[in-house]
């Protein structure tokens, strides 16, 4: 059926043709067909995805891409591309059924698999590729997440940023032994519209510690969808790591007014390829130095100029399933202001939030978690509506510490079960009450 469908369309869309073949989904064409889509020299098999995207225009307007050749571990023709995936979101399984398009066919990841998202807890630390003795220090951070910057903090130099990431990979690769988890390891590329990306990305590939990719400058589902193409790519053409284990994490950094602009459509975004092979975003960071430049925003230290975009991320990632990273404290020398910040970002709902020094993370930590007070009054929540749904009430009063009562309800036990839960999480001690 596949391949009539391919003899149809062949004539009129070869680049189609093209991507069927690079999927992997039929391994040869019929010789009736051969005329009608250009072979690629065997040169050019594992050419670069940006090399193939900016060597091989085609007719539908849109960039076009090198046929890699058959592959051993390809799929057979006579089988169906329609097997199904499973995914799981918030470390949930769940069946989720989606297909997704590939050229002209609905296609689904070729095995069925439980994944679960990354949870970003509550701090990540940007740690520059640019010098060892960095990479070195940063395996002594107890920080949630490790993010091994390729971008920002290196100079934008080909041989400073081809050093970064020859760096970078060294050190993970020999360091297998003490390196944090995987769900502790993320990288942050140069943005897709970068001549550096192909092979961040490339690299990032290769290791298989590597399990979150932060990506900079996505200002529309258009980059995501990029980058997801070059992950598809670089899982079929390389075989770098198993499709089949844990998806690749992506988190997008919202740093322009086009990016809040289109902030739904990105949050909303899912891979064409299904999560194994294309990637799931599990969370959006807000980069602010990045958004106030492009904006014109002048940022002062009562933050107020910001309260809008910063309270815009939090609702549409919560509207999505996904954390909310909130933005660097550039002031890091002065522990208060970021205590202060802290709670601010807290308070909006953000789950996390960006540190640039080891002595940032203690201070974000102790912050992005309950207080002893808010982990007692939600268990005093919880235990006075156990007692009030006992006598069959559907609210009951709860003595304030000053005197008096407060209303709880039902939306008062979500909030305290939230409290109770990243309490848990976080190894803290839930108390006994009457």
């Amino acid at each position: 059926m596949l391949r009539a469908s391919l003899s149809v369309l062949a004539p009129r869309a070869p680049s189609v043709v093209q991507n069927v073949l690079r999927a992997g989904l039929v391994t040869k064409l019929p010789p009736t067909l051969t005329e009608s889509v250009p072979a690629t020299p065997a040169s050019n098999a594992f050419e670069s995805p940006l090399q193939r995207r900016t060597s091989s225009p085609v007719e539908d307007g849109t960039s076009g891409s090198s046929l890699a050749g058959s592959s051993s571990n390809s799929l057979d023709s006579n089988v169906s591309p329609k097997t199904t995936w499973k995914a799981s979101r918030n470390a949930r399984s769940e069946s989720l059924g989606r297909s997704y398009l590939y050229g002209a066919w609905q296609v689904r990841s070729v095995r069925d698999a439980n994944v679960e998202v990354l949870c970003i807890s509550t701090n990540t630390m940007s740690v520059p590729a640019s010098a060892e003795r960095m990479l070195e220090k940063s395996l002594t951070t107890n920080s949630d997440v490790i993010i091994y910057d390729l971008e920002d903090s290196i100079p934008p130099s080909p041989v400073d940023k081809n050093a970064a990431r020859g760096r970078l990979a060294h050190f993970l690769s020999t360091r297998a032994n003490s390196l944090p988890s995987s769900e502790r390891i993320a990288v942050r590329l140069n943005s897709n519209a970068t001549p550096f990306f192909a092979e961040d990305l490339l690299q990032a590939m290769r290791l298989p510690c590597i399990r979150t990719l932060v990506l900079p400058k996505v200002h529309s589902v258009q980059d995501l969808d990029h980058v997801s193409e070059e992950i598809f790519v670089t899982y079929k053409a390389n075989k770098f790591r198993d499709p089949y284990g844990p998806p690749v994490q992506i988190v997008a950094s919202v740093e322009s007014a086009k990016a809040m602009y289109n902030l739904g459509a990105i949050a909303g975004w899912q891979s064409r390829y299904g999560p194994a092979l294309g990637g799931q975003l599990s969370a959006l960071l807000f980069a602010a130095e990045d958004y106030c430049a492009d904006t014109g925003i002048i940022r002062t230290s009562s933050r107020q100029e910001l309260l809008y975009t910063r309270s815009h991320i939090v609702v549409t990632a919560k509207a999505f399933g996904l954390k909310a990273i909130d933005m660097v404290c550039v002031n890091y020398k002065d522990l208060e202001y970021l205590r202060h910040e802290c709670e601010d970002g807290r308070r909006l709902g953000f789950t996390g939030k960006q540190a640039i020094h080891p002595s940032q993370v203690d201070v974000i930590q102790s912050t992005f978690v309950p207080s002893a007070k808010e982990i007692l009054r939600a268990a005093r929540i919880l235990k006075q509506m156990e007692k009030a749904h006992q006598l069959h009430k559907g609210a009951a009063g709860l003595e304030l510490e000053g005197g008096g009562l407060e209303m709880i309800d039902a939306p008062m036990i979500k909030q305290a079960e939230n409290i109770v839960r990243i309490a848990k999480s976080a190894g803290l001690p839930i108390p006994e009450v009457d």
